[in-house]
């Protein structure tokens, strides 16, 4: 109860930052239109090595977690459905969570007609998902496939009431302002599409906090060795540190307008998938 208080006053803190023009970026306190361009340095920093920093923060287990996440989702047109789905994977630009929704979707339901939109607010990380589809031979060029350079927060090529799908893998705590990306998920999603979401959450056992916590520590140095950048992956852990516990992001997906919504706890809170449906 006392780290869900803490969380709280964060958040209650947040909100007050983002009215005065300021906000977090990890520890710092910085003017609200700069965190933009910051998180942008860090992910132009780590686009080449997207893979390598997700397997040094989670010890390769993210792998397993998305696998889980888009199981759970269970994507695909269904055979008795007209209509082709519409996705949309936001702050997506590595590709990953994209690709692996329409490879499920075509293996387990035979939907090779469902189209797909990458967007990321780095063209960088964007570059990275375009050079894995052209050496994966997939998605490459794919008439199904857009990527777009788009901000989360306000997706202003996206119409409303247009996707079926909207995901988020590992991405919306970078957002500026959280609640404005979530605001911008309810409208573009048709009446019943599903908000699916991934990230990092709050551990709820002590003892893996604890053990965790030192992990967290050593984290920048091991950013430092593997990919020469120690000041991103201090970034990273902060921002990780920074974002609502599982319970407080669930009120800010409801907050948003979603109905349903909910949360699934992976490894101890490590991560949680979240999720919510427009009505």
């Amino acid at each position: 109860m006392l780290a869900r208080s803490i969380v709280s006053r964060r958040s209650i803190a947040t909100s007050a930052r983002l009215l005065n023009g300021t906000t977090h970026f990890g520890s710092k306190t910085v003017p609200t239109e700069q965190k933009e361009k910051l998180v942008g340095n860090v992910f132009s920093s780590v686009a080449s090595k997207y893979d390598v920093m997700n397997d040094v923060m989670s010890l390769g287990i993210h792998r397993l977690w998305k696998d889980h996440f888009i199981n759970k989702l269970d994507p695909g047109k269904r055979a008795n459905s007209r209509d082709p789905m519409q996705f949309i994977d936001v702050a997506g630009g590595s590709g990953d969570i994209a690709f692996g929704i329409l490879d499920y979707a075509k293996a387990k339901h035979g939907d090779t007609v469902s189209t797909m939109d990458v967007v990321d607010i780095n063209a960088d990380m964007l570059k990275e998902g375009e050079r894995r589809a052209l050496e994966q031979g997939r998605y490459h060029r794919d008439p199904r496939v857009r990527f777009m350079v788009q901000n989360g927060e306000t997706l202003d090529e996206i119409e409303s009431n247009s996707k079926d799908v909207y995901t988020v893998s590992f991405g919306i705590r970078n957002f500026t302002n959280i609640q404005a990306g979530l605001n911008t998920a309810y409208r573009v999603l048709k009446p019943g599409g599903l908000f699916y979401c991934l990230e990092f959450s709050k551990i709820e056992n002590p003892l893996l906090d604890c053990v965790y916590q030192q992990w967290a520590k050593v984290l920048p140095v091991m950013g430092s060795i593997v990919a020469n950048d120690y000041d991103s992956y201090q970034y990273l852990v902060e921002s990780i540190e920074r974002f609502p516990d599982q319970e407080s992001f669930k009120s800010m997906i409801s907050k948003a307008g979603f109905q349903s919504a909910g949360y699934e706890s992976l490894t101890g809170g490590i991560c949680a998938i979240h999720w919510g449906v427009k009505v």
